[in-house]
């Protein structure tokens, strides 16, 4: 690949601030932290392509164990009620909730499998003699398509259907449950070993990425999707990745109120109608989430109930009113608590897919307790606005940019948002072991 002279080499653009800077080398262990924020902006591994590419390939071998084997059995009543990872979608199916079976569907199948199969594409590609020339765009795709690869979400969704499986049958743990807890441990450690940026590197050295001279010379910009730095107009093919570079998300706060208005609409439904109905030997009262939690209280499982607590009412309530309160100050050019407030973005960003438990919960129910008279579960109509607050939830915290609030409060004349002279360098730390 030809140098040129618009490519940044070396800088990089904090997606949560805004700030340029220049990353310094980084040895095995260390990551760069951004010297505005504190974000991380890189973190170096030792020979990330083949260390990732085994766990990669593991995982995938894994998952495919895991789609084709049973997850959990539970007998009763001398019968044997066997679940795999499609029986619980296929019950919500015919329950009449396609839409949280197609959400199941999509966050535990399609979007693992598209996670994997891309990641080794571009990792074993890369080892090729003539690598295929969509690499770089398939790359591209991973980072995107990350958040809402679940399997950990649903495993833990797994354990709490479990606990309360046990209080009326026998319950087995299956092959499939194991196969899938490698996944989990496959794609953590990929996810560790990965250097992004290593990778992109390696994708340009191979001479799968062109550069288009723009017209003439422009303001820098970063890549949201790859982060490389240049000079190029907003709406400029990003060289690498093909994405549309932008100063910032086009239209970020309009589409931020939007989603969140409907989310906060549904949030009340989703707590106070039932999401789940129990029946036992023909009689039950439909449960909400609240019932869901003192029921784990009350049978003394305390760490479940906390965790169902934290991850169906305290997170989602968390991530509305924290980017309600981001969006407000945002308008009001505040330049109040901008580190803190960028911290509490990234931990809505992290945590608000862990809502889901809920909702892996109850198809586990669902897929298994159907045992006529004895006990049925039946979903409720609380269990539709549930999951589509969290994927509303999702979705506003992936179109709010959080630069608009240091840009804001730039205009504001906050000195903290004010940019150096110079580009400053971001902070080399040792990562925790």
């Amino acid at each position: 690949m030809t140098e040129h002279t618009h490519i940044l080499r070396g800088e990089r653009e904090c997606q949560y601030c805004g700030l340029f800077q220049h990353v310094p080398p980084l040895a095995a262990g260390e990551s760069a932290c951004c010297a505005r924020c504190g974000a991380t902006l890189r973190h170096g591994t030792r020979d990330t392509l083949a260390r990732a590419l085994p766990c990669a390939v593991g995982a995938i071998v894994l998952f495919i164990l895991a789609l084709q084997l049973p997850f959990l059995d539970v007998r009763a009543i001398g019968h044997t009620y066997r679940a795999t990872v499609f029986t619980g979608p296929e019950a919500l199916d015919r329950r009449g909730m396609w839409g949280i079976s197609l959400v199941v569907l999509v966050t535990l199948v399609a979007m693992p499998a598209l996670q994997l199969f891309l990641l080794v594409t571009v990792l074993w590609g890369l080892r090729l003699k003539n690598p295929p020339r969509g690499l770089p765009f398939l790359f591209g795709l991973v980072e995107r398509i990350r958040p809402w690869s679940m399997t950990e979400v649903f495993l833990l969704g797994v354990f709490v259907a479990y606990s309360r499986l046990k209080v009326i049958a026998e319950v087995d743990v299956g092959p499939a449950l194991y196969a899938l807890g490698g996944v989990m441990m496959c794609l953590v450690a990929a996810d560790v070993e990965l250097d992004h940026e290593a990778v992109w590197e390696a994708l340009e050295a191979r001479g799968l990425v062109h550069v288009r001279e723009p017209p003439e010379a422009h303001r820098r910009i970063g890549c949201d999707c790859c982060r490389l730095v240049l000079l190029a107009p907003s709406g400029w093919p990003c060289p690498r990745c093909g994405r549309r570079l932008r100063q910032r998300k086009r239209q970020s706060l309009v589409r931020t109120w939007a989603l969140l208005a409907a989310a906060i609409t549904l949030y009340l439904p989703a707590n106070f109608l039932p999401i789940i109905d129990v029946i036992r030997f023909g009689q039950g009262e439909p449960n909400t989430i609240w019932h869901g939690v003192v029921e784990l209280a009350e049978a003394n499982m305390w760490p479940l109930a906390i965790l169902v607590f934290l991850a169906s009412l305290t997170v989602p309530l968390m991530k509305l009113a924290g980017l309600t309160g981001m969006l407000l100050m945002t308008h009001d050019s505040s330049p109040l608590w901008l580190r803190p407030r960028t911290a509490l973005y990234r931990v809505v960003e992290t945590i608000g897919r862990w809502s889901m438990i809920d909702v892996f919960m109850l198809t586990v129910l669902v897929a298994l307790v159907h045992m006529g008279f004895v006990a049925t579960v039946r979903p409720g109509p609380g269990a539709v606005a549930f999951a589509a607050v969290v994927v509303l939830t999702m979705f506003a915290s992936a179109c709010f940019d959080p630069r608009l609030m240091w840009d804001a409060a730039l205009q504001h004349g906050h000195a903290e948002a004010r940019p150096e002279p110079a580009p400053p360098q971001a902070v080399a730390l040792p990562q925790p072991s």
